[in-house]
């Protein structure tokens, strides 16, 4: 079968084109995929046994996800700040010198920014790659991450989907502008994608 908006090529009996996410012309939403026999049980063609309407995340939704993992995260994270606060005390304290105290801090940012990136990226990308297909906050709300053709992501699709969006966040200077853009598209284009979501090839829809 051939997917009428690309051309490429698809299974027969799959509802969506892998390559471009659109519907496929002639398959009827709700029809069954033809089903074969696998290890003595009947699975669907394509990995799809039937589609109903797809209920897409809208902006407001994950803005409450994105919170709500915010929090999760930042408990953790307020923890190590306030031990690399406190052990950088004493050597402060006993110097009235700027330099000895940037000495003394930078090290500790350092340690500090790596620590918050690889933490938020292990978290998203094998949350988001897991048989839940969601951080926890995607989780609470019913939200799940897939990838066009409605499957679930691997590790490297939702690193690139974690490094698309909060990771080109976090550049100085255009990574608040180029966040907030994407934040805003999740809300206004067609299958409520974020820029990071088109980057990656991803779709976050509500599960029930």
């Amino acid at each position: 079968m051939i997917c009428s908006s690309c051309g490429a090529t698809v299974a027969d009996g799959t509802a969506f084109c892998g390559s471009c996410g659109r519907p496929v012309v002639g398959y009827n939403i709700g029809q069954s995929a033809p089903l074969v026999q696998s290890a003595g049980a009947a699975v669907p063609v394509g990995g799809v046994a039937s589609v109903g309407a797809i209920l897409y995340a809208g902006f407001w939704l994950r803005v409450v996800a994105a919170i709500i993992d915010g929090l999760i995260l930042g408990v953790p994270l307020g923890f190590i700040t306030f031990l690399l606060i406190i052990s950088a005390l004493p050597f402060i304290a006993r110097s009235q010198d700027p330099m000895t105290i940037i000495m003394t801090m930078a090290p500790r940012l350092v340690f500090l920014a790596i620590i918050y990136i690889v933490g938020s990226w292990l978290y998203w990308g094998l949350m988001e790659s897991s048989s839940w297909q969601a951080t926890l906050g995607k989780k609470a709300l019913g939200l799940k991450v897939t990838d066009m053709a409605m499957r679930r992501p691997t590790f490297g699709r939702a690193s690139g989907r974690f490094f698309a969006g909060r990771g080109i966040g976090i550049v100085p200077y255009i990574g608040g502008l180029y966040f907030l853009i994407s934040c805003i598209m999740a809300g206004f284009t067609e299958r409520k994608q974020a820029l990071h979501d088109m980057i990656a090839n991803c779709l976050v829809i509500r599960s029930a």
